[in-house]
Order: structure tokens, then C-alpha cells, then sequence
């Protein structure tokens, strides 16, 4: 499966991300592209433990059925899948230092390997190996991309 663990894939997310304008029309959701970039950027602080979500009660009752489901292959992230409330950007945000920001946090993420990533549960899923984080990240950054044309 793809991961940002494989260079070709990292390489292939930032050629993607460098292509995102502040005029990149959204396909479906509500978040404006420099807020999704953001949002992208707030993913990768939780998988590097910078940042700490608690387990949603949703997350505790489901996640764990839905974790093995959504891992399983390289097929696309559902349009619009629910998100934590930390998750959603409400305010604007600007698209080149939200890109550079989203740029360091890949690059810390992919060349820190497995030992970069957090060992915290995540918010829905619970626990996660290295792998599973690098193939969320992956399928995340993919879903986005996709929903402004990318």
C-alpha cells in the first residue's frame, strides 16, 4: 500500500502540493484550499505527537471495526468523512505559509521514519502502528488533494 515511508510517494504529495492555488476549486466539502492545507498540516502534528486529541466516544465504539477497513487498500477516502471539531479550520488561512508549514511536517514525518511517529492513539481509530500512520497520512493528504482537483 502507499505510505509516506516510500520517497516516490512523498515526492509525489509535494508535486501535488505545490501545484494548490488560492483560486483551486473545491469538489466537494467546505473548507477553502488554504484551510484545507492547514487542516492537512494539523493531521501531521498528531501523527508526529506534537499535538494530542482525546479518543471520541464514536471512536471507541467504531474505530476500531472501521481502522482495519479504511487500511486495507489503496482505494480513496470517502467524500465527505466526518472530522473531529479540531480538525476544522474556520479561519482564513494563507495558502503559501500553510503549505510551507504542511512541507516541514511531511518531510519531518517521512524522513524520521517509524520512530517519528506518535505512539498516542488516534482520536477515532485508537492505536496505530508506524505503517498504519504512513498509510493514513498518505490516504489523508490523497483525499484532499483530490477534493481541489489534485
Amino acid at each position: 500500500m502507499k505510505n509516506l515511508f516510500e520517497p516516490a510517494r512523498v515526492t509525489e504529495v509535494r508535486e501535488r502540493l505545490a501545484k494548490l492555488t488560492p483560486q483551486s476549486e473545491r469538489r466537494w466539502g467546505k473548507m477553502t484550499v488554504g484551510q484545507m492545507v492547514a487542516h492537512c498540516a494539523v493531521s501531521f502534528e498528531t501523527a508526529t505527537g506534537e499535538r494530542r486529541s482525546p479518543r471520541l466516544v464514536i471512536g471507541r465504539l467504531l474505530g476500531w471495526a472501521v481502522k482495519p477497513l479504511m487500511l486495507r487498500n489503496d482505494d480513496p477516502l470517502k467524500k465527505n468523512s466526518p472530522t473531529a471539531p479540531e480538525f476544522i479550520m474556520r479561519d482564513d488561512r494563507n495558502l503559501d505559509l500553510e503549505r510551507a508549514r504542511l512541507n516541514a511536517l511531511i518531510d519531518r514525518f517521512a524522513s524520521g521514519g517509524p520512530a517519528a511517529c506518535t505512539t498516542h492513539p488516534h482520536a477515532f481509530f485508537g492505536s496505530m502502528t508506524p505503517e498504519q500512520w504512513a498509510t493514513l497520512m498518505y490516504k489523508h493528504l490523497d483525499h484532499h488533494f483530490r477534493q481541489f482537483g489534485e
